[in-house]
């Protein structure tokens, strides 16, 4: 029975492992649909960066109770899923706590573990708290109607399952080795008493643990009982975390993995210095130039973005890295003030967009076009045009994504490919055109009102 299990632990582990990879490999594809962009610069810089904002959690501090909270699930949740490590161990090779041979550093670890445990519940519940009951303005926006909303309760709810599988399975797995040496004093075995002592531990008094000692006494006395709670536990906490691990693809939680890259490859100019285009910059250059002779083999590059592949990979990672946390959204003064502007909206929309992109090359290949955009279809041009390009939602993205140069991208579609945007601008452009500034006064009368002094 025992090898039973391991050879039906080895291939659900390899399974959840295939598809993982093969949904890792969907996205990378689907990142890689976006236009390419060298980054090599300040690499030293980066790394910084990368450490004092993905990994140190710096932007979250604006908001203490958030940042703390956020702080018990981080470090929580990653440093406890070390002992999956010895789980995954113990599934393969039908071992029992295999690393207890570190005897006090072991009980010292798994101590740690279950009072990160607790952490990582109490944080849960506060978030779950402040989503559905609290319900702060920034969670209760239209666009996380449906399954945004949704995605992050069973994710919390689902942290908090797995944590109590964890501290049960340690109390059952206690309560087990007590009930063990009773009967192994008193020379009376039962059959999963001499199955324990077969395995072996290197502790002499049970494992009691800080946490899941105080939970011994929800358990039964029985040990049959307690295997099968511990063994319970033991493929509920397993099981739950390969299935959160491929679940974590389809849930804005990827961000667990890609803020690390997302930070590192962030641009890290001044905020508000727009990139110069290449096409443009070779139009004006041609326009200057009266005996340049423009290159006839070369295809005229198209101006701003109408869909996701017209923009950068790095922008479209932005969009899988996004938080869904909306603090953009509530930064944002256009938003504020009533505009249909969302910065969160337009990662998530972008994120949206190119996964449909990805599962029609899925269905139909790489050729396939769906005569859809991100432009329209997705994003409006009223909530382009919202935007005062403030760079407020950049800089209080707790992982540096940046909405606004996607917001650019698609006005400078507009403008330059489509010639489309408000009376306003559209003057401003031709006053700029006629009179090399944005008024209308033609550049000889600019200081008459020195002269009128």
């Amino acid at each position: 029975m025992q090898y039973l299990d391991n050879i039906l632990f080895v291939i659900i582990l390899g399974c959840v492992s295939f598809l993982f990879a093969k949904n890792i490999g969907k996205i990378k594809r689907n990142i890689n649909l976006g236009k390419p962009k060298e980054i090599k610069d300040r690499i030293s810089e980066r790394w910084r960066t990368m450490l004092l904002v993905a990994i140190g959690q710096q932007k979250m501090l604006v908001r203490p109770t958030a940042a703390i909270m956020h702080i018990f699930l981080y470090v929580g949740f990653i440093i406890i899923n070390i002992e999956v490590v010895e789980i995954i161990i113990d599934g393969i090779f039908g071992t029992h706590r295999i690393l207890s041979f570190m005897g006090g550093f072991y009980y010292f670890l798994i101590s740690i573990f279950e009072i990160l445990a607790v952490l990582v519940i109490v944080g849960c519940v506060v978030f779950l708290v402040r989503r559905n009951f609290i319900k702060l303005k920034r969670f209760m926006s239209n666009d996380l109607d449906g399954w945004p909303r949704s995605d992050a309760n069973y994710i919390l709810i689902t942290e908090i399952l797995l944590m109590s599988a964890f501290l049960f399975m340690n109390a059952a797995d206690g309560s087990i080795m007590t009930l063990s040496e009773i009967a192994h004093e008193s020379n009376h075995y039962t059959d999963a008493a001499r199955n324990i002592f077969s395995v072996g531990t290197s502790f002499e008094s049970g494992l009691d643990f800080p946490i899941s000692s105080f939970l011994s006494g929800m358990l039964p006395d029985s040990i049959s009982s307690l295997e099968m709670i511990e063994r319970g536990c033991w493929w509920f906490h397993i099981i739950g975390i390969l299935a959160f691990m491929n679940y974590l693809p389809y849930s804005k939680h990827f961000h667990i993995i890609l803020s690390f890259p997302n930070v590192f490859y962030s641009n890290l100019d001044a905020k508000g210095r727009f990139s110069n285009l290449e096409s443009v910059t070779n139009e004006v250059k041609l326009m200057l130039d009266p005996n340049a002779i423009p290159a006839s083999d070369v295809q005229p590059a198209g101006f701003g973005a109408k869909d996701v592949t017209d923009l950068s990979w790095v922008q479209l990672m932005g969009a899988y890295s996004c938080t869904e946390c909306g603090r953009c959204t509530s930064n944002c003064p256009a938003n504020q003030t009533g505009k249909l502007l969302s910065p969160r909206k337009i990662m998530m929309s972008t994120r949206d967009r190119l996964e449909e992109v990805g599962r029609n090359i899925d269905k139909n290949g790489a050729d396939y076009k769906d005569e859809k955009s991100l432009l329209g279809d997705y994003i409006t041009a009223e909530e382009l045009w919202a935007c005062t390009t403030c760079n407020a939602c950049t800089e209080s993205c707790p992982i540096n994504i940046d909405p606004l140069s996607i917001i650019v991208d698609l006005r400078r579609y507009l403008v330059m490919e489509q010639s489309s945007a408000p009376a306003a601008l559209n003057g401003m452009f031709t006053n700029i055109e006629n009179n090399g500034a944005p008024w209308q006064f033609s550049p000889t009368d600019r200081l008459n009102w020195k002269n009128e002094e």
